[in-house]
């Protein structure tokens, strides 16, 4: 993934947390002008213009990424919530806005939306949730930028569940859609492979997949919640 122009400098912690902890590359930048210095050779994948501390400030940081010179896209602003009605016939100056205090989870799906919408940033050869990354080409995974060392069927079974995120799937059809439906294994395999996964995800992130008790497993939540 192309890395996010964070701008200003001196971001608020929480947005650099969220951001981190999401596994989103960024580059901080004290002014505007250094986005072409700074700039890689795949180009940014949007930029993060935080306006808590002037607002002004931000309107133009804003203008100048939409400028023709730089054009970078998607822009999302971070607000205080007290400065809402000041976006008012401000929009075209930013393509969604995110408010403070900052949920990390919400700064998460407006970025996956934008992505979305704008086809920047992952490409769909990569599964991206928070901070795991599956890439689809290269049989590779990693958490919050490590790699994991998976078995080909721990390799399967997390790439089904990270393509769904957000729905319950019981043992039998885990079983059936990863394993395939000539596989007479019992259902205790998916929980031996699931406990693997978890310990192998790490304390911190081994709630990704939570077990839905008497029904089966669920990867994350939906984005579109």
């Amino acid at each position: 993934m192309e890395p996010l122009i964070l701008y200003p400098e001196e971001p608020p912690f929480h947005v650099v947390k969220a951001l981190q902890d999401g596994g989103y590359p960024f580059v901080a930048v004290k002014n505007v002008a250094q986005v072409s210095k700074d700039e890689t050779e795949e180009g940014w994948s949007g930029a993060i213009v935080c306006a808590d501390s002037n607002l002004e400030d931000a309107f133009i940081a804003c203008r100048q990424l939409r400028s023709k010179e730089l054009n970078v896209s998607p822009t999302l602003l971070v607000v205080d919530r007290q400065n809402l009605a000041k976006l008012e016939l401000r929009e075209d100056l930013f393509d969604d806005f995110v408010t403070l205090p900052l949920d990390a989870r919400e700064l998460e799906v407006r970025l996956q939306r934008l992505f979305y919408r704008t086809g920047r940033g992952l490409s769909k050869e990569v599964i991206a949730y928070g901070p795991l990354s599956i890439n689809l080409e290269t049989y590779q995974a990693s958490i919050g930028g490590r790699s994991l060392d998976l078995t080909y069927m721990e390799y399967q079974l997390l790439t089904f569940l990270a393509s769904h995120p957000g729905r319950v799937f019981n043992r039998e059809t885990l079983l059936s859609r990863v394993w395939g439906y000539e596989y007479y294994g019992g259902a205790r395999t998916v929980d031996v492979h699931i406990r693997r996964l978890r310990a192998k995800l790490g304390d911190q992130h081994e709630s990704l997949i939570e077990t839905v008790r008497s029904v089966g497993y669920r990867f994350g939540r939906n984005p579109r919640h």
